[in-house]
C-alpha cells in the first residue's frame, strides 16, 4: 500500500484560511452558577515556579538559555530517574485529591489547565508522555490544536478553546492553544494584522475569566534552540521508527525561524500577566524539560491546599453495618 504523503502544517493552514466567513462572537463564560465560591486559582511565588517565571517586560528569547538546568535538585541526567521517582507519590496523591473534589464537590472544585507551547521538536508530546504520565489518566483531559477546521473558522478564535476546558477536578493539557492565533496566523499572514493584533488583549481577558472560574493556568513555553531542533529533525530521518514524526512542512516553518521567534517574543511579553504568567522551560535537555513541567504542576497543585472531601454519611454507623454484613 503506497505511503500517504503528509500535508505540511503551514500549507494546510493557508488552504483553510482562504474562506473568509462571518465569525460568530464567542460567548463569555458565565460566573459559577453556584452561590458557593470556587477555590481560587494559584500562582506559586517560590520553588521552581519562581525560577522559571518570565519577568515582566519585553522578551529577548536569544538571552534565554535552552540548556539550563536551573532548580534541578540532582547533579544531572543520571539523577533524573530517582528525582522523578521521588515526586511521583506526591504528584499522584495531590492529583487524586483534585479528582475527588471534582467528583464529590463539583460546584467548588478547582481545575488546572496546563498549556504547552513551543516550536516543532520542542517536546510537547514528550512532556505529555513523561510528566503527565505520572498522574491518573482518568483525571486528565488532553487536547491538541492544529489548523482550524471549516467549522472552527465559522466561529470566534476562542470558541474551540472554550469547548475543551477541563471539567471540575480535572487537569486539562493543551498541546498548542489559543496562542496559535497570534503565532502561526501572524507569521503565515493568514489574517490581517489588525485582527491578530487585537487578540493579545482578548487572550488576557479570557485567561482572567478562567482565573475567576477557579481554573489555575500554567503556561509553559518549551524553549528549544535552532541547533537542537535540527539535530532532532535529523534523527527522525535516520531512524525508521521516527519517520512517522517527521513532517516535511516543518522545514518551511524552520525557514521562518526568526519570524517565529519574534512572534513568540511578542506573545510571551504581551500575555505575561500576574494571574497567568509564562514559564520558560529550557527544552534542549529532554530529561530536564520533563522534570521541570512535572515539578511546576506539582507546585501549583500543592498550592491549592486540596483536602479530601468529607463523608456525607455517618462513618461509624457504616462501620457497624459493614461488620454485621
Amino acid at each position: 500500500m503506497p505511503k500517504t504523503k503528509r500535508t505540511p502544517k503551514t500549507a494546510s493552514a493557508k488552504k483553510t484560511s482562504v474562506k473568509k466567513p462571518v465569525k460568530k462572537p464567542v460567548q463569555a463564560a458565565p460566573e459559577s452558577a453556584s452561590p458557593i465560591p470556587r477555590i481560587p486559582s494559584v500562582v506559586p511565588n517560590s520553588g521552581l515556579a519562581d525560577k522559571l517565571r518570565l519577568p515582566p517586560g519585553p522578551v529577548d528569547l536569544a538571552s534565554l538559555d535552552p540548556r539550563s538546568t536551573v532548580g534541578f535538585p540532582g547533579k544531572g541526567k543520571d539523577d533524573a530517574p530517582n528525582v522523578q521517582a521521588d515526586m511521583v507519590g506526591r504528584l499522584s496523591e495531590v492529583q487524586e485529591r483534585l479528582y475527588a473534589q471534582g467528583r464529590e464537590l463539583p460546584a467548588t472544585a478547582p481545575r488546572v489547565l496546563l498549556i504547552l507551547q513551543g516550536l516543532d521538536t520542542s517536546g510537547k508530546g514528550g512532556v505529555i508522555r513523561h510528566a503527565i504520565g505520572m498522574v491518573d489518566p482518568q483525571g486528565v483531559h488532553i487536547k491538541g490544536f492544529k489548523s482550524p477546521t471549516p467549522e472552527e473558522l465559522e466561529h470566534d478564535f476562542l470558541w474551540r478553546i472554550e469547548k475543551e476546558l477541563p471539567a471540575p477536578g480535572q487537569i486539562g493539557v493543551f498541546d498548542r492553544s489559543q496562542y496559535e492565533d497570534v503565532l502561526v496566523v501572524r507569521v503565515e499572514q493568514l489574517v490581517p494584522r489588525e485582527e491578530w493584533e487585537s487578540r493579545y488583549e482578548r487572550i488576557n481577558e479570557f485567561e482572567s475569566r478562567l482565573r475567576d472560574q477557579g481554573i489555575t493556568v500554567i503556561k509553559c513555553y518549551l524553549n528549544v534552540s535552532k541547533d537542537e531542533q535540527k539535530a532532532r529533525l535529523a534523527e527522525r530521518l535516520e531512524r525508521p521508527d521516527k519517520y512517522w514524526k517527521y513532517n516535511p512542512g516543518d522545514l518551511g516553518t524552520r525557514a521562518k525561524w526568526d519570524d517565529y521567534q519574534a512572534a513568540y517574543a511578542d506573545a510571551l511579553g504581551r500575555c505575561n500577566t500576574d494571574h497567568a504568567p509564562w514559564y520558560i522551560i529550557p527544552a534542549d535537555r529532554k530529561w530536564y524539560r520533563n522534570w521541570a513541567v512535572a515539578q511546576l504542576l506539582l507546585e501549583h497543585l500543592e498550592g491549592l491546599d486540596l483536602q479530601w472531601p468529607a463523608a456525607d454519611f455517618d462513618v461509624e454507623e457504616q462501620k457497624l453495618l459493614l461488620a454485621r454484613a
